[in-house]
């Protein structure tokens, strides 16, 4: 099987977006790189993207796309289906965090966070699903996390939205089965992304004063995760671009649901997790005659 060569990937500005967009058009796909504020707030990371694609053999193209906006998401995928040949891979990497105790983010935070990282899937999905099951091939990849099996303290928004991609994602891979459009999650562990200083504080300080001396413990806990994903022998946040890659490149129907990538821990808890999973899966949806 040929390597699906239009790659179309989400939040493309930093982190694990931009290293995967450098590393598919160093390999000669078509890469349609989408973020928000591309003639505002990242029009400087989107000229780099256009200078360093100038002399790679892929082709580049930069689409402002904000996925908590419906509009917005269907304007672009449509006008990128009415102006190539049509979109191979979707890879779902929009997202952000939110730190510190639970009870103190707000609804409003939490509505925040759930529109980008779960609902913004949910919109791209809509949106490129009609001409992937058309041309019957397609591959979705979502960036999903090991928080999204495992539970890191002092995340929980964050934790929850992963949860609930992952159900999502699970959900898609069996009613597509039989389409011809893979899906697949990558379950990153902690890497050096600056993904953890652009993390916002719980929006309600106030009503955890009452905590005392636990008030130290989110601190304690994620300074100690930045310690070991900054230091010299930090992981290489590459390894989920490379992941990306591998699973483009891996033959329609072979692909895996679920991969982990955690060279900091191993990735034992999620992957535990994950074959537990998988057994209990195949024997409940076997008693379904599925």
């Amino acid at each position: 099987m040929n390597s699906p060569q239009t790659v179309l990937i989400t939040g493309s500005s930093s982190g694990f977006g931009l290293l995967t967009t450098r590393l598919l058009l160093e390999k000669g796909f078509t890469v349609i790189a989408t973020m928000r504020g591309l003639e505002g707030k990242n029009a400087q990371q989107a000229n780099e993207i256009r200078k360093f694609s100038e002399e790679r053999p892929g082709v580049l193209y930069l689409r402002e796309l904000d996925v908590t906006d419906e509009v917005s998401v269907d304007q672009t995928i449509q006008d990128i289906l009415d102006t190539t040949e049509g979109i191979d891979v979707v890879v779902n990497n929009a997202g952000f965090g939110i730190g510190g105790f639970a009870e103190g983010c707000t609804v409003d935070q939490m509505k925040r966070i759930f529109d980008v990282n779960l609902f913004g899937v949910q919109r791209v999905n809509r949106a490129v699903l009609p001409s992937m099951r058309e041309q019957g091939s397609g591959l979705l990849i979502h960036i999903s996390s090991v928080m999204g099996r495992i539970v890191i303290p002092y995340a929980a928004f964050y934790t929850a939205t992963k949860f609930a991609l992952e159900g999502l994602t699970e959900s898609y891979s069996y009613e597509l089965e039989g389409t011809g459009v893979d899906v697949s999650i990558i379950e990153p562990g902690g890497f050096g992304t600056g993904f953890m200083a652009k993390m916002e504080e719980a929006g309600d300080m106030e009503r955890v004063k009452t905590y005392g001396a636990l008030l130290e413990r989110p601190k304690q806990i994620w300074g100690s995760v930045g310690e070991m994903i900054e230091g010299d022998n930090a992981p290489n946040p590459q390894d989920v671009a490379d992941a990306v890659l591998n699973l483009i490149e891996t033959p329609q129907g072979k692909r895996p649901l679920r991969v982990v990538v955690d060279p900091l821990t191993g990735g034992e808890g999620a992957k535990t997790l994950n074959d537990a999973a998988e057994q209990i899966q195949h024997q409940l949806l076997s008693s379904f005659g599925l």
